[in-house]
């Protein structure tokens, strides 16, 4: 390594750090801005589901192929490309007057969100090496978790102060410098030993997991009985065979599927799942509870918010003292247990409003704090030391999966409960609600307005209870999974490993 190499890799780290900041402040960004999305492009709440999906859905499809075009092609050409789609996407999304270009521009922002995740940790395994890369990428943990806590309260400021676009378009005087600083401080590099890209891999995952997500969010409008929705039922279980299929008949997967033969990698997967689909799926859905509810205005509901995000930062030095002593077989069920707890907690939220809100917050965010972490570890330290890059994909792309996966399924709760409840109003006025839109829609009305706000708020409390308690059902259900599936062996390896 040169020694120009080696003075410009902190400024490397800097930029992926930053590139990786933006990816899930990219996600929770937009909940607080739900109810001015919906005014101004007349969307409905599928399409807002879309909004908030597309970017979930194309980052998780391609996080793993971004990684094989990186090795093939280049790492920094694939950063750099990212970048350029995300700067694009978030131009696009900026000045959108609709709801499908909007969701085009998220499609196009996860695509890119996607590429540099992979291509950007690739270019820092090349240039540290032994405990200074343990350090360099306990740094970018950090910054990762202070994008999915910071992600509220920059929305809710951005959208208050100065609109909602501008929570697209504050990433360009961010992403225009990092074009610079990337092309600056990384060095090419690329894997000798790729081989072709798996397009038919690609090809039946991402259509399986749209197709799924598709049927999932358009359910309560298509019927849950109807052949459409078992059609696309259907046809994503072929899809998903034939992605096996292929997956196992490759000398190098893009997936690789023999490390689910390890039950406690499979163990950490499903904790990987849960938590994305019970905590953070949370994050989405309460901004609707507490600007509809309780009326915050978006930068209320973002501060609001931090105190079920900060505990992401903060409880990571805690996490590690405890899984020091604590086997990874009953820490990580404790942590989706807590999780559950804070979701029962929230379920009683139409009896006990604000006091309840918080307590399961704090509650959730102590829960999640304390998996996020040690979930990776175990998934790594689990699996040979040559399949860990791997390892590390696949249980990322588990956690977006598990994102799209809890916006959709418990959308479509959240949607049936609302439509249920407003049964007397029409559609038009039950969208609104569903974006947390409440003291408008019910304006709009107006000699029914006050019994529309009271009929809206007793509703939307009641779905957020439902969708509250759904999420913990799944915690505690993963939690009792992943104990029998963790082995205390490779639990005690994981903790070994850690320490």
């Amino acid at each position: 390594m040169t020694t120009s190499i080696h003075d410009r890799r902190y400024w490397l780290l800097l930029a992926v750090c930053i590139a990786s900041f933006l990816e899930p402040l990219a996600t929770t960004v937009v909940t607080v801005s739900l109810p001015q999305i919906q005014r101004a492009t007349g969307a409905s709440f599928a399409e807002l589901q879309w909004v908030l999906n597309a970017y979930v859905l194309t980052f998780a499809a391609l996080v793993l192929t971004g990684g094989a075009l990186a090795d093939r092609f280049g790492r920094k050409r694939i950063f750099i490309v990212g970048l350029w789609m995300f700067i694009v996407a978030s131009l696009v999304c900026g000045i959108a007057n609709d709801p499908f270009l909007l969701i085009g521009g998220r499609a196009i922002a996860g695509t890119g969100s996607a590429f540099m995740l992979s291509a950007g940790l690739a270019l820092l395994v090349q240039v540290f090496h032994g405990k200074e890369r343990v350090r360099a990428f306990a740094i970018w943990g950090v910054v990762v978790g202070a994008g999915s806590a910071l992600g509220p309260l920059v929305g809710g400021l951005l959208t208050d102060n100065l609109g909602w676009r501008w929570i697209f378009f504050v990433n360009l005087p961010v992403c225009l410098p990092l074009l610079w600083l990337s092309h600056w401080s990384a060095e090419e590099s690329r894997d000798p030993q790729s081989g072709v890209i798996d397009w038919i891999g690609l090809g039946s995952f991402t259509s399986m997991f749209m197709l799924l997500m598709y049927a999932l969010i358009e359910g309560n409008n298509l019927g849950w009985a109807s052949p459409t929705l078992i059609a696309l039922l259907v046809v994503s279980a072929v899809l998903l065979a034939i992605f096996i299929r292929v997956q196992l008949r490759q000398t190098r997967p893009m997936f690789d599927l023999s490390l689910f033969a390890n039950p406690t990698f499979t163990g950490a997967s499903i904790v990987a799942v849960a938590i994305a689909a019970a905590f953070f799926t949370l994050l989405v859905y309460l901004p609707i509870y507490i600007q509809g509810v309780l009326g915050y205005s978006p930068s209320q509901t973002g501060l609001a918010l931090v105190v079920m995000a900060v505990p992401l930062l903060v409880m990571g030095p805690v996490s590690a003292r405890m899984a020091a002593v604590i086997s990874p077989k009953q820490f990580l069920p404790f942590g989706l247990l807590v999780i559950a707890g804070g979701g029962i907690l929230l379920s009683l939220v139409d009896q006990y409003g604000a006091t309840a809100l918080y307590a399961g917050m704090i509650a959730t965010g102590i829960g999640a704090g304390l998996i996020n972490g040690e979930l990776s570890n175990v998934a790594i330290s689990v699996v040979a030391p040559e399949r860990s890059g791997m390892a590390s994909g696949i249980n990322n792309t588990m956690r977006q999966l598990g994102f799209g996966i809890g916006i959709a399924g418990l959308g479509a709760i959240f949607s049936a409960d609302l439509t249920r409840g407003l049964a007397q109003y029409d559609r038009s006025f039950v969208e609104r609600i569903a974006s947390g839109d409440v003291t408008a829609a019910a304006f709009a009305l107006g000699d029914d307005a006050v019994r529309a706000t009271d009929a809206a708020t007793a509703t939307l409390a009641s779905a957020i209870s439902g969708l509250s308690l759904s999420a913990a059902a799944l915690a505690a259900v993963a939690a009792m999974l992943a104990f029998l599936l963790i082995r205390p062996a490779a639990a005690t390896k994981a903790t070994q490993e850690r320490g």
